[in-house]
Formats: C-alpha cells, structure tokens, sequence
C-alpha cells in the first residue's frame, strides 16, 4: 500500500443526528464532544438533535462539522491509524491544521467557531448563495461568470463539477445560461456567496482573529485549498484568504497523489469528497468514518493492508 491522506469535508455535508453514533460507541469520540461543549455549550446537542435548518445556519455548521470530523479522526488515531498528508475543504482545512499539529484541538475548535460567525455575518449583508455546475468544462463555466458582475467560480471540485457563487437575483440568470450550454446547476445548501470578494469582511476580521493563536509547524505534510500545494509557514494568511478565494479542490487532491497517497481517508459527515476523489482519479481508494460502522469497516480495509 502506498501513502495515506485524511481528508475533511466542508459546509452542505452536514445532516441531523451527525456524530451520535460515533459518540455512543467510541469513548474517544465521546470524550472530544464533551470538551467542545465545554468550549461552546451544546454543540453535541446541535449536531445530534438539531434541526436541519439549524445545522444549516453557517456559525452553527461549522463548529459542529468540525466536532463531527474531529470525532472521526480521534478514533482512527486511537485504532493505531495514521496518515502520511492531510486535507481539509473549506472549514475542513481548519480540522486537518489541526490534525497535523499546527494548533492545539481547543484553538482548532474556537478558530472555527469564530470563522462561521464571521462567515454568517458577511452572507447575511447580501442575498447570496452556491451552485453546483454540472457537466461543462472550467472554462465554458468561467466564460459564464464573466457575464455578470457578481457570479464567481470559487470551487473546483472535479472533473465536470465547479461551483459558483455570488447574487441570488445574478444567480437565477446564470442558471439560465447554464442550461442552455449544456450544463446543470444545482443549489447548494449553504446560505452566503463563500469564497467569493463579497466575504473580503470576513477575510479581514478572520486574519486578526488567526493572530492571536500561536501556531506550529506541520507535523505531517498539510495541502491548501487557496494554493492547491503543500503549504509553507504560511498558514494564517492561507487560512484568511481562502475565505475570499477559490478552493482548489482537484488541484490538492493530484498534488497529493502526485506525493504518493493512493488511499483517501474522508473524516466527517457523508462521503462527498470520497465522490469527488474518485472523479479525479479512479485509481486511488476511498474509505471514510463517520459512524461506527463505516469505522469498522475502515479500519479492518486499512488493517489488512
């Protein structure tokens, strides 16, 4: 077997009742939701009995996605899994800093807490949202955006998928376009234009907040979505710009396949970036946890190598 990464979802994952399974078999799990909810009163409670819409609600959705992925990640570490690189999509960059050492769990946790609230409060001074672009190239759907003053491509995932986000009322016509070029847009369950110059507030008010953390080298090789690379030391300024930036999804995952990893790892609610990895390379192995059982599974596939 070659080289393991860990990767860690983003917003749109998330689904009421994620993380109670894994916090009612795996005492390790159990143990890092009591002290999230230490940091930020039930947070467990939003994750295992929260409304759809709650989760929805981008300050709720990170800390509980990161709580979620943290869960995950914890118990494959305490099964005597490793990884040897770690990625994260979007708020899921903060879970794999924080995998490879770069903050503690605590300051993870809070970074991301104060990330969603700043994210939200920047969504909610504009009528904005995301689709997913289906079935046309980078360039056709960039040529589209070009159209309109405030449409952005801001995440590309894979092959034949590229999310865009800005104006609700831009959007609608840009659905439009999508269709008659042959492609399909689908709305996303997300409320804000992320990655986009229309989250350049909180961009500025994150930065300030990164400053106040101190911050380690990785302990393992950690990819960035505002780059596509491996980071340097740069991490605070990656972290803040990529609120505002693209997220170079596709571009992470052939780097690090390019590095050796031959076996994804997806930490957290739902396997959507196990879907996308695939989609990149049909080659590699995809396996995730985010229950018991799909940790079973992982483990014993990962065990028999």
């Amino acid at each position: 077997m070659g080289k393991i990464a860990f990767v860690f979802p983003g917003q749109g994952a998330q689904y009421p009742g994620m993380g109670k399974d894994l916090c009612d078999h795996l005492p390790v799990s159990a143990g890092s939701f009591e002290a999230f909810d230490a940091l930020r009163p039930h947070t467990s409670d939003q994750c295992f009995f929260g409304s759809e819409e709650e989760l929805t609600e981008t300050a709720n959705t990170q800390p509980c996605m990161f709580a979620v992925e943290w869960a995950a990640a914890v118990a494959l570490r305490d099964a005597g899994v490793s990884c040897d690189m770690v990625a994260g999509f979007s708020l899921g960059e903060i879970a794999a800093l924080t995998y490879a050492g770069v903050v503690t769990a605590a300051a993870g946790f809070c970074i991301v807490t104060a990330r969603g609230q700043l994210m939200q409060a920047a969504a909610e001074s504009v009528n904005s949202g995301m689709i997913a672009v289906l079935k046309l190239e980078p360039k056709t759907v960039e040529e589209l955006c070009s159209h309109y003053e405030h449409v952005y491509p801001v995440n590309y995932n894979c092959p034949g998928q590229l999310v865009v986000a800005g104006f609700q009322e831009e959007l609608s016509l840009f659905a439009q376009d999508v269709k008659a070029a042959g492609g399909r847009g689908l709305p996303l369950k997300v409320k804000g234009a992320f990655h986009t110059p229309l989250m350049e507030p909180a961009a500025a008010s994150f930065a300030a907040v990164l400053a106040a953390y101190e911050m380690k080298e990785a302990e393992i090789p950690l990819y960035a979505n505002y780059s596509g690379e491996r980071y340097g030391d740069d991490y605070r300024e990656g972290l803040s710009k990529q609120i505002s930036h693209a997220v170079r999804w596709q571009q992470c995952v052939e780097a690090m396949i390019a590095a050796g990893a031959d076996t994804f790892i997806e930490l957290g609610p739902k396997t959507t970036l196990c879907g996308l990895i695939k989609k990149i390379n049909g080659d590699v192995r995809t396996l995730h946890v985010e229950d018991s059982k799909s940790f079973q599974e992982t483990l014993t596939e990962v065990k028999s190598c």
